[in-house]
């Protein structure tokens, strides 16, 4: 089971509390989390990568072991910790402004 934190608005979104988790098929990328979790969550479809490019939209940053792998190709294999959900796989919201 893949945990997934997402940041308050997606929750809102989604309808849900807490954390998500997922059946994810292995090898687990952050592509895969990302396709899981928007069959599963069909309104997040869009708010997190573009409908038709799939590239990650701005201000949205992923991360995994708090390490940032926001910039990393999407079939990025994610760490044995995020896969075995001892921790988290986290999507973040970034703030800019000035």
């Amino acid at each position: 089971m893949i945990r997934v934190v997402l940041p308050y608005h997606l929750r809102t979104l989604a309808r849900v509390e807490g954390e998500v988790e997922l059946e994810v098929a292995s090898p687990v990328t952050v592509r895969s989390v990302l396709d899981a979790l928007e069959t599963r969550y069909p309104v997040l479809r869009g708010t997190i990568r573009d409908h038709g490019t799939l590239k990650r939209r701005p201000f949205v940053r992923f991360f995994a072991c708090k390490e940032d792998v926001s910039l990393e190709p999407p079939e990025t294999r994610l760490p044995d910790e995020v896969v075995s959900g001892s921790e988290p796989f986290l999507i973040v919201g970034a703030m800019a402004g000035g």
